[in-house]
């Protein structure tokens, strides 16, 4: 990316990483496949390196906000997408070019593909001109495409491709063909001989016939050899015309201006989102622009207050887009979302999700890391309304399999991941952890959840735990409980909803239970075998 970004605000904002590896919390949270969804369309832009660097300032999130907000008007967003497919078009052209063998047929391919940048330009320069804009992104760019236009640059290249166009339109040659041979002339006016022959020969039409009549094209990109011998062969009986058409190439290898490339490239990370969530909003999803808490400003003390968040009717956008591209009755829980709602406000810190399993809870903890992440972004979030916060860090510490070659325990490599964590988060900090120490006792799990739980709040910092320790959930006045639900007449079915309420229990000893096949299901299967 260069630093004449207008779109994403800071140059700081613009850095690529289309070789850095992904942290684990990109896995974790499925941001990997929200992302390769949300591009997929695109892929001649490369916009992942965009999704892939979280925001730090709360300016930068609101201008990117304000730019989404433009793109929801539907006139501009159908003149921007008109103004990317004649681009595009632009781009085919010179590829073409490339591609292309013969040196005239390159030359006008190319006088084409300027034609069509300039047509476009100024028309995109029109339809803003007639668009209500608020954002700042837009009106700068607006700004600055008046002044480009009216710059002497464009102007002479402008007028240069039109002159060229039009001398090169009434250029008249004749061919003569004898035998085997064939000769190129200036063209002559003479006695056109079609209308006679087509009148003579109309008294032998039999009804409808097949039209043999060919449009011949010089410049198609099928050329061949003759063709293009043809093609020099004009060129030499029009020389002036011609050279100015090579002066011209080789005079304006780079034609396109910078910013607007730039502006081509970048309006697609937002064209992109928007198209992905439309799809989504069309199953009665909702997304809304959260608010955005920041204690980035609030002076030195990390005990400051800025951390109230709350999500109303939010969803795992992963989930939402695999379940939206099923077809309808191969989805779970009958092919429909479960929307959940979350919030923490005064001295909460950390939300401790219990219940039994496959009842969401993993899911919600996704969501909850999903939502801030695509804050951060400036992107509209899933649910009706928010307040989310803007982090400096996400870790998360979901279970992982052994891996042989660290030389490590399970239970040695998950005390080293959450210490390593916790050495380097903040107050700024969120994290997000998923049933961790799952290879050790109970009174063990107990112990080391209770020593985490206390360096958490003592680094001030946002969490979500989900677990299956109940204690956790009523620790002190920072935690919350919230638990996954299942169907009161029949607990086998999960209702996927996650609600604020104490820890019951239950869910505990179902898990013990699943986890060491002593359920009832599990115990009669048994006793047959």
């Amino acid at each position: 990316m260069c630093s004449v970004s207008i779109l994403f605000d800071k140059p700081e904002d613009q850095r690529t990483a289309e070789h850095a590896e992904l942290p684990l919390f990109f896995i974790d949270l499925n941001l990997d496949q929200v992302v390769d969804a949300i591009v997929g369309n695109y892929s001649e832009y490369e916009l992942k390196p965009y999704f892939y660097f979280p925001l730090s300032d709360l300016t930068a999130v609101l201008y990117r906000q304000e730019v989404f907000h433009d793109l929801e008007i539907t006139s501009l967003y159908e003149h921007v997408k008109y103004f990317a497919e004649r681009m595009s078009e632009v781009r085919k052209h010179l590829k073409l070019v490339d591609k292309l063998y013969y040196k005239r047929q390159k030359e006008i391919w190319y006088l084409y593909a300027v034609e069509i940048y300039c047509d476009t330009v100024n028309k995109f320069k029109t339809d803003l001109s007639s668009t209500q804009l608020d954002s700042r992104g837009f009106l700068a760019f607006r700004e600055y495409l008046t002044s480009y236009i009216a710059s002497t640059n464009f102007k002479l290249l402008a007028e240069e491709v039109s002159r060229l166009k039009s001398d090169l339109e009434n250029v008249k040659y004749r061919i003569i063909i004898q035998d085997n041979s064939f000769t190129v002339q200036n063209y002559e006016p003479g006695v056109d001989y079609s209308s006679e022959i087509e009148a003579t020969f109309e008294k032998f039409k039999q009804g409808a016939v097949k039209n043999y009549l060919v449009k011949y094209d010089l410049v198609s990109q099928d050329m061949n050899h003759i063709e293009a011998q043809i093609l020099d062969f004009v060129a030499m009986l029009n020389s002036d015309v011609f050279s100015r058409l090579e002066y011209f190439t080789n005079r304006n290898k780079n034609f396109i201006d910078e910013t607007i490339s730039v502006f081509d490239r970048e309006i697609h990370f937002y064209i992109s989102y928007l198209e992905h969530i439309k799809k989504i909003k069309d199953s009665s999803l909702q997304f809304c622009y959260p608010k955005i808490s920041d204690t980035s400003s609030q002076g030195t003390s990390p005990k400051g207050t800025g951390k109230e968040i709350y999500d109303y009717e939010g969803f795992d956008l992963a989930l939402a887009q695999k379940l939206n591209n099923l077809p309808t009755g191969q989805a779970g829980n009958n092919g429909q979302i479960v929307c959940n709602d979350f919030y923490l406000k005064d001295k909460e810190r950390i939300i401790v999700v219990t219940g039994p399993n496959q009842g969401g809870k993993t899911t919600f903890a996704r969501m909850f890391g999903q939502l801030h992440y695509l804050a951060s972004l400036g992107c509209p979030v899933p649910g009706r309304e928010a307040q989310l916060f803007l982090f400096d860090n996400i870790f998360t510490q979901f279970e992982r399999a052994e891996k042989v070659e660290n030389l490590r325990g399970k239970l040695e490599d998950d005390l080293t991941r959450i210490h390593s964590i916790l050495e380097r988060a903040t107050f700024r900090s969120i994290l997000i952890m998923n049933e961790i120490f799952n290879s050790t006792t109970i009174q063990d799990v107990s112990f080391l959840s209770t020593k985490i739980m206390e360096k958490i709040l003592g680094l001030d910092l946002l969490c979500i735990w989900v677990t299956f320790i109940d204690e956790l959930a009523s620790f002190n006045e920072q935690t919350v409980s919230m638990t996954s639900t299942v169907v009161p007449e029949n607990p086998v079915l999960r209702t996927f909803k996650v609600i604020r309420r104490p820890a019951d229990g239950l869910a505990y000893a179902l898990a013990i239970a699943e986890k060491y096949r002593l359920t009832y299901s599990h115990i009669k299967e048994r006793i047959k075998s």
